[in-house]
């Protein structure tokens, strides 16, 4: 079905109706009428194949179709298998779920998120739970910021109906490393524990994992907050 849906794409030989067309090759290109255009193939032993039929004149090569056919085929098939499926994948949580779920969780996500694939996190609030709305954003914000090596936030937590979504997209291969905020902030732990006092960690001027994404800013500054 497919090799026919191919074959029917080009027009070859006697199906070409037009006056003239362009031939090219490797020394160039030189317009012709049609009839000119067919001899040169038959003496040649290949078929005269339309390959920009919407050209003015329409462009032609003389080419033998079928190696033409299973080339094209070729290169199609070599495309398809370099381009990588991105899935996105979900990560549920109540808003009060517990440590050791979080953590769970959270390993899955790493392992999606270094697969290549998207992460949509969500927290589904049930009857009154709606009213920990603040903490449920507060719980998203903190899985993005645990997953800040691996992935980078595509839209900051938003509520929409009984469900508050959080979007991830996966950074490229092999750079999951250190962002600056996590280099920032161990620096910062490590200042604090060697003078015995347990400093809050500021934002570094760039933004770190919130920087590029709407109302970022804030969103950091409510998770160091809670």
């Amino acid at each position: 079905m497919k090799n026919d849906k191919m074959k029917n794409q080009y027009r070859v030989n006697e199906q070409i109706h037009v006056r003239e067309v362009r031939v090219v090759s490797e020394d160039g290109s030189e317009v012709m009428p049609t009839r000119k255009a067919m001899d040169l193939a038959r003496q040649q032993g290949v078929d005269l194949v339309e390959i920009s039929p919407n050209a003015q004149p329409p462009v032609c090569r003389l080419i033998d179709y079928s190696k033409f056919l299973y080339q094209q085929k070729k290169r199609q098939k070599e495309m398809k298998q370099k381009q990588v499926k991105v899935e996105v994948k979900e990560i549920r949580f109540g808003p009060q779920t517990d440590e050791h779920d979080y953590q769970f969780k959270l390993k899955h996500a790493q392992e999606f998120l270094l697969e290549g694939n998207k992460v949509r996190a969500y927290v589904f609030f049930r009857g009154r739970s709606i009213l920990f709305k603040e903490q449920g954003e507060v719980l998203l914000l903190r899985f993005a910021n645990d997953l800040e090596e691996y992935g980078k936030v595509e839209s900051m937590p938003a509520l929409e109906g009984k469900k508050m979504f959080l979007y991830l997209a996966p950074k490229k291969a092999g750079v999951a490393k250190k962002s600056q905020q996590k280099r920032d902030r161990e620096a910062e732990e490590a200042k604090g524990s060697a003078s015995g006092v347990a400093e809050v960690d500021e934002a570094p001027k760039d933004g770190g994992l919130f920087g590029n994404a709407k109302n970022g800013a804030e969103a950091l500054q409510k998770l160091q907050r809670d």
